[in-house]
């Protein structure tokens, strides 16, 4: 064969299984001018095309002439990316996620990419695009890029689930921000009732700017629960300090914060997830004030775990999303989104206040320190 011939031959194939593609993706079964307009592809081309296919068994046409996908045993492929590592709720995360789609039978296209990588996200995305993913699964802690891959997702015609941060367009899976602040906040609150009889002097607010819909909620969420226990509480008495959701950069602002507030005063600290949490009670501990402080982390991941295992440790509790079960869930959801079937907006996880009272009964600690 020439290669004249061969190109011809390719371009052909090409065209074709862009067709079928968008057959076995449309909500309800397209037209022919529906799916011209759709794939690009002339309308003329289109029909032949969708004869062959048909004639191949590929493609069935209605008696409205409406053309849908044959039955036939094909794989979903997902994509998924985010920041796999830099904490334990990532890696759990993808393990189980990993675990999941393999005991699903369904393919798992899974990119990683740092979090603050603009270029290294949209190249991600742009791959799984090329690749023909049915459905798409993000993680991604900086707002403003996940909005930037939810662009090249939606352009692309391919439905997506955003993981922990809601992105406009997509399918949210995830933490009840509000709900799990709420919790927070009820146990900051009962510590203070029980151990300093209600009394205490600030509400540190440990957040980070670079997820302000997540931030917004939580904090709203700690807040509400605090007053539940408490009684009213003076907005001069909150201080918000931005962490950057990260243990150093958490560590930190709280040692600059600690400067200005003299010792002796009783703080509340509600930290934005674990790592914001921890790096929190490392500054307070390192300025031997960590009898003045009660903290609550988000997540409840390993980090957290091992502070609130931790003898005497002021991390009285985290709220648990569990990330090691989100696998199950994500792929189930995916496959039911890959399918064009009518799924809820947001899925929530469970949530549970993880203390010492129940921590060897959720996690035992030899499966905790794995």
């Amino acid at each position: 064969m020439s290669r004249k011939k061969e190109s011809r031959s390719t371009t052909t194939l090409d065209k074709g299984l862009t067709v079928l593609e968008a057959v076995e993706k449309a909500a309800q079964p397209p037209t022919i001018q529906e799916l011209a307009r759709i794939t690009g592809i002339q309308r003329l081309a289109v029909y032949r095309l969708l004869c062959t296919l048909e004639q191949r068994g590929y493609v069935i046409r209605d008696d409205d002439k409406h053309y849908r996908a044959a039955s036939r045993r094909r794989r979903i492929l997902a994509g998924y990316s985010a920041p796999m590592t830099g904490n334990w709720f990532r890696v759990d995360l993808v393990q189980s996620l990993r675990l999941a789609a393999e005991r699903a039978g369904i393919d798992l296209m899974a990119l990683d990419n740092p979090e603050d990588d603009v270029s290294a996200a949209l190249k991600n995305t742009e791959k799984m695009v090329a690749a023909g993913a049915d459905v798409v699964m993000f993680f991604q802690p900086v707002e403003s890029i996940g909005h930037m891959m939810a662009d090249l997702l939606f352009g692309a015609n391919i439905p997506f689930v955003t993981i922990e941060r809601p992105i406009q367009g997509g399918i949210y899976y995830g933490a009840n921000n509000y709900q799990a602040g709420k919790m927070a906040g009820v146990a900051l609150g009962r510590f203070a009732q029980r151990t300093w009889k209600s009394r205490f002097d600030r509400v540190v607010l440990v957040e980070t700017a670079r997820t302000s819909t997540n931030v917004q909620a939580r904090v709203a969420g700690v807040l509400v629960g605090l007053r539940e226990v408490l009684g009213e509480i003076e907005e001069s008495q909150v201080v918000h300090m931005d962490g950057k959701a990260h243990l150093e950069s958490s560590e930190t602002a709280m040692k600059e914060l600690l400067k200005e507030i003299p010792a002796g005063k009783r703080l509340l600290i509600s930290g934005f997830n674990d790592v914001s949490a921890v790096g929190a009670l490392r500054a307070v501990r390192a300025a031997g004030r960590e009898s003045e402080v009660a903290i609550v982390g988000q997540n409840a991941a390993r980090e957290g775990q091992m502070e609130i295992r931790r003898r005497n440790s002021r991390m009285i509790a985290s709220v648990a999303y569990f990330p090691e079960r989100y696998g199950p869930n994500l792929v189930s959801l995916a496959i039911e989104v890959a399918a064009g079937r009518q799924v809820s907006p947001a899925v929530y996880t469970e949530h549970l206040v993880l203390d010492r009272q129940n921590i060897d009964r959720v996690y035992p600690e030899t499966s905790a320190s794995g």
